[in-house]
């Protein structure tokens, strides 16, 4: 059952700190998962998140690092020496060690290293900083069961029980040859009903999917989600077997990638949180404010061209909110589809297919629309038939380039290395409702003669 932070449980925590009571803090907390824990200490002040941190043993508190938010896990690491900081390393894996060590400076992150105590382990958290974090050497783990496809299954059980030892969940077994290369993997059932004498090399499996140190995340996520994976090989680029991607560091990346997106399409261009300070904030949103505002000045420039039309025909200003309301939904709804496809890899057809389909959609969706305005604005608004023919005509040619716009921007996007996502924020919003505008009155002057 999912662990629930109360006031009056905050309350009681904060007055044994106040009685520097670490004893019966820990006797509170020793049984409360870790993430809960972590929780807990973002509630607190720094003093009262530290005096926890040290009441607890190495183990749980290892855990609670790296759950904690960067802002908190920072003030701790401050306060901890190299030694202490390489005593709670040593209780990790190394890919979760590696990533706490790149948050700390250069001149402390060197003390560090040098302080802990598997040398072994010390060498593997090492090779991983080399690699880009946003890559499959950045997310993978070196722990991980293999075995030589030369052994026989007796010295292969022998071997995977003091691997095993330092792998806290065993997703796979891999088989390598003499140079490390990985050529399969072991199914656990076949080694159990395999005669001990049979050598490796007759009952692995050869199909096994793997990623290479440079693959970037979000395609590791990719690949691990379309086939259904707890864990992935990485292989260096000689095929050599170097580490593995477990599911827990997926949900992460999958988390963070939809985080990022949608940021992007609300028109935040930076990574920020709610708690972040005024001014990061402004920064972030403030870029994507100016650019709706830089459009709206264009689409009020568009209206002033029309001028004689308002005044002859009054009413058809009272419909530019509709038409530019239509504009931008439409467009963000086609961009929406396209970038979930293109994230999701399952985007099919050329560019000019995907724009004739879309555009077949919208002449249709705008028929019904049209229709549903054309009665609506006569019966219910009393607006003459020939300007509801004209809106109506407007509302079909709207639909018709937003959903093409919405189509082909993020494909074009994608195409040049640019995050779609960013186009089913503002920036399509803003240029749908110019071009709505623009269309609008330009067909209006044509059918109107005005």
């Amino acid at each position: 059952m999912e662990f629930k932070i109360s006031r009056e449980f905050l309350s009681q925590i904060e007055q044994l700190i106040k009685e520097n009571n670490e004893k019966e803090v820990h006797d509170l907390l020793h049984e409360i998962h870790y993430a809960d824990i972590a929780e807990i200490m973002e509630e607190l002040d720094e003093f009262e998140a530290i005096f926890i941190f040290n009441s607890l043993d190495s183990e749980k508190t290892s855990e609670i690092l790296l759950e904690l938010d960067e802002e908190v896990r920072e003030k701790i690491l401050r306060k901890l020496t190299p030694k202490e900081i390489a005593e709670e390393l040593d209780e990790l894996s190394t890919d979760d060690a590696a990533d706490i060590i790149a948050e700390l400076p250069q001149e402390k992150k060197e003390q560090v290293i040098s302080e802990l105590e598997d040398v072994e382990h010390a060498k593997d958290i090492v090779d991983l900083l080399r690699y880009d974090e946003d890559t499959a050497g950045g997310l993978m783990a070196k722990e991980l069961v293999k075995v030589n496809e030369n052994w026989n299954v007796l010295t292969c059980v022998k071997e995977m029980r003091i691997q095993a030892e330092h792998v806290s969940r065993v997703h796979s077994i891999y088989v390598v040859d003499d140079e490390n290369r990985l050529k399969g993997r072991l199914s656990l059932k076949d080694l159990l009903t395999t005669s001990t004498k049979t050598p490796i090399s007759e009952v692995y499996i050869p199909k096994v999917d793997f990623v290479r140190v440079d693959t970037k995340d979000v395609e590791v996520a990719r690949i691990m989600q379309k086939y259904d994976l707890e864990a992935i090989p990485v292989v260096d680029e000689l095929g050599r077997l170097v580490g593995r991607i477990t599911i827990d560091d997926i949900i992460d990346v999958i988390k963070e990638e939809a985080d990022k997106d949608y940021q992007l399409a609300a028109g935040i261009s930076q990574d920020v949180e709610a708690d972040d300070s005024i001014l990061e904030l402004t920064k972030a949103r403030l870029p994507w404010l100016v650019l709706a505002l830089l459009g709206g000045f264009i689409a009020v420039k568009v209206s002033g061209q029309f001028e004689g039309a308002m005044e002859k025909y009054g009413v058809l200003f009272f419909f530019t909110p509709l038409i530019a309301a239509m504009a931008g939904n439409v467009g963000v709804q086609s961009s929406a589809i396209i970038v979930q496809g293109l994230a999701n890899n399952t985007l099919s057809g050329t560019i000019w297919q995907r724009l004739f389909k879309e555009m077949k959609l919208s002449i249709f969706n705008g028929l019904i629309l049209a229709v549903i305005l054309l009665l609506g604005s006569h019966f219910l608004l009393g607006v003459e038939y020939i300007i509801g023919i004209t809106v109506a005509i407007a509302l079909i040619s709207v639909i018709v380039i937003a959903s093409l716009i919405g189509t082909f921007v993020p494909i074009t996007l994608n195409k040049y290395g640019i995050d779609p996502a960013l186009a089913t924020g503002p920036f399509i919003t803003t240029s749908n409702d110019i071009f709505g505008i623009l269309i609008y009155f330009s067909i209006a002057k044509v059918i109107l003669g005005f």
